[in-house]
């Protein structure tokens, strides 16, 4: 029998979680798109631009976030939206940061626009075309490279965690079929697999606003495929949230917001539970 879909209120998907999450963590959601700007200016957590060597000499910009910890850290790399490298994936992963983890941020532009540029090189309007013609082969390996430079950094521990939003969230699904070293991953509002679903390794949360029919349509066939394989993916929908929940915070008549202040202790909980503290 094929699993059901279930709409949850909020409340009652925080009670199905197997480890509780942080009520604290709550008080700590990285900022809503309007907010990015000032939290990164106010954090007081080292950040920093980076190039990393993909493969072949393909460098990849990313922001990196340090910890502020006395004790090596989990890496999770930060998948960005359709919109690209934004201030808003810069403050998730500096909120990330904040929670303990290293937190990497690549620019998947990086080298694609004019000039050799990334995100910042293309005209707005252009940044979502740009994104849906990258190759899936170069995206995997690029994130992948990511991690592998988080891991080697001095201050990393040696457990690598992916979450993505958006085009992001179905990245990191994606992400989890190729990357069999993978440790843990997050997806926000993003589509399942059509596919692939073997070469999963690492625990899959997934965190999906009930207004959301276009991803939420496609959660069963995630629940059922993980389900015959006997791996973990524990779904999440927030009653009468959007789509971009997280970075839309007001929007949605309150549900976003709420939807946000459930997702991301659930996010940081299954990121201790799988990297470690």
């Amino acid at each position: 029998m094929s699993p059901t879909l279930r709409i949850l209120p909020v409340s009652l998907a925080v009670m199905s979680f197997a480890a509780a999450p942080d009520p604290a963590a709550a008080q700590t959601l990285p900022p809503d798109g309007d907010g990015a700007v000032a939290a990164l200016e106010t954090s007081p957590r080292h950040g920093e631009w980076v190039k990393y060597d993909a493969g072949d000499g393909d460098m990849v910009e990313a922001w990196v976030v340090y910890p502020e910890r006395s004790d090596a850290a989990p890496v999770v790399v930060v998948i960005h939206e359709i919109f690209g490298m934004s201030d808003w994936i810069r403050a998730v992963a500096d909120r990330l940061a904040g929670e303990g983890f290293i937190a990497i941020a690549p620019d998947m532009l990086s080298g694609k626009g004019p000039g050799g540029g990334g995100t910042a090189s293309f005209d707005s309007q252009e940044v979502g075309r740009a994104i849906r013609d990258l190759d899936r082969g170069e995206i995997n390996r690029r994130l992948e490279a990511a991690g592998a430079y988080g891991l080697a950094l001095p201050a990393a521990g040696d457990r690598v965690g992916a979450v993505g939003f958006c085009w992001g969230g179905s990245t990191s699904w994606l992400l989890a079929t190729d990357w069999a070293d993978l440790d843990a991953v997050v997806v926000y509002y993003g589509t399942s697999p059509e596919g692939g679903y073997e070469g999963v390794q690492a625990p899959v949360l997934g965190l999906f606003g009930g207004n959301d029919n276009r991803v939420d349509a496609t959660i069963p066939r995630g629940e059922e495929a993980m389900a015959a394989l006997g791996k973990t993916f524990e779904p999440h929908v927030f009653e009468g949230a959007g789509h971009g929940f997280l970075r839309q915070q007001s929007g949605q008549d309150g549900a976003n917001l709420r939807a946000s202040r459930e997702a991301w202790p659930l996010t940081v909980a299954w990121f201790q539970r799988y990297l470690g503290r």
